[in-house]
C-alpha cells in the first residue's frame, strides 16, 4: 500500500474516492468543499440533498463520513467528511482523526483501491499544518485500509505540502 503526499488540485486527482473537507450541511462552501462542488456539477449537490433528507437531517457529524456519487470529478465517488473546527473551539485531535479513518471506513465499505484526501481542518477550521499533518498521517497509518491500495494527501499549498512531507518521512523512519 503506498501513501504519498503531492502539491496539487484535488478536483483533478483521478482516484476511486475523493474526500471532501465538508460542513454539516453538505450543501457546499468555501476551500475544497467549493472547489469540488464547482467541478462536480450540480449532481454532487443533488446527491448531498438526498443524504440529508435520507440519512442525516440534522447535517453531518464533525469525524463523521458519507459517500455520494462524484458527478463530473475524475472519481466514482466523493466521501465527505466534516473536520472539527478550531477557529470555532473544536480542539479535540481526535475528531480530526476520525475525520480519516471514518473516510477510509467508508472507502473500504465501497470497494475503493485509491482514495484522496486534502488536509482536513487545515483551511478556515484553523488546524495548523504541522497538527493537521501529524494526525493525518497517523490516523491513515494506523487504519487496517483493507483492500486500499493507495492513500494520496493533494495538498493546495507548499506549506501543507511541506508538512505532509515531512511527517510521512518521519513516519516512514519510525
Amino acid at each position: 500500500m503506498s501513501i504519498d503526499a503531492i502539491l496539487g488540485d484535488l478536483t483533478t486527482e483521478s482516484a476511486d474516492a475523493l474526500v471532501n473537507a465538508a460542513n454539516s450541511s453538505l450543501l457546499g462552501g468555501g476551500g475544497v468543499d467549493g472547489a469540488l462542488h464547482a467541478a462536480a456539477g450540480p449532481a454532487l449537490l443533488e446527491a448531498c440533498r438526498k443524504v440529508r433528507a435520507d440519512q442525516w437531517p440534522g447535517g453531518l457529524p464533525v469525524g463523521e463520513a458519507v459517500a455520494t456519487i462524484a458527478g463530473h470529478l475524475p472519481a466514482r465517488w466523493v466521501i465527505h467528511t466534516v473536520g472539527p473546527n478550531r477557529s470555532a473551539g473544536q480542539t479535540d485531535e481526535r475528531l480530526l482523526a476520525s475525520s480519516y479513518t471514518r473516510s477510509l471506513d467508508v472507502a473500504v465499505e465501497l470497494g475503493a483501491h485509491s482514495v484522496a484526501f486534502p488536509a482536513v481542518g487545515a483551511g478556515v477550521y484553523g488546524w495548523d499544518a504541522t497538527t493537521a499533518a501529524r494526525v493525518a498521517v497517523a490516523a491513515v497509518l494506523a487504519h487496517p485500509r483493507t483492500g486500499i491500495d493507495r492513500v494520496r494527501f493533494v495538498l493546495f499549498s507548499p506549506r501543507l505540502h511541506d508538512a505532509f512531507t515531512a511527517e510521512l518521512n518521519r513516519s516512514r523512519r519510525g
